[in-house]
């Protein structure tokens, strides 16, 4: 059953499993916090409300480090010759994006009667022939 809002313990299961190593815990001991069965919080991560604040927490808890992580993005680009992590830097600077744009220009000054009548011309040039 989907869950409709958070509690306490969907939050504190939150704090832990959105730190680097779940914060140093194992998923008994949180879900010990909890006061739930362990089980439980990997019934929790199935969740769509569960886990789009748990990668919210995510987020949150990183963004301190994000100047340092696009940084190191062309520096590792650059040092290991990884042309992903080049895509990646180039993306996150606007710079380079997934979509295409195929521009296509039409002359108005395209006479189709006149084609049609140039291509009429020329079969029956070869069917003389």
């Amino acid at each position: 059953m989907a869950l409709k809002q958070l509690g306490t313990e969907h939050i504190t299961a939150i704090q832990w499993l959105a730190q680097p190593k779940k914060g140093g815990k194992t998923y008994e001991e949180i879900a010990e916090l909890c006061g739930v069965h362990f089980n439980t919080i990997a019934n929790w991560r199935k969740d769509p409300l569960f886990e789009s604040e748990l990668k919210r927490q995510m987020v949150r808890n990183s963004q301190d480090k994000l100047p340092e992580l696009i940084e190191s993005l062309s520096e590792i680009a650059i040092r290991d010759g990884n042309a992903a992590m080049a895509k990646l830097a180039l993306q996150i600077n606007g710079m380079l994006t997934d979509n295409v744009v195929v521009e296509t220009k039409t002359s108005d000054a395209t006479d189709t009667a006149a084609l049609k009548a140039k291509l009429k011309e020329l079969k029956e040039a070869k069917s003389q022939s």
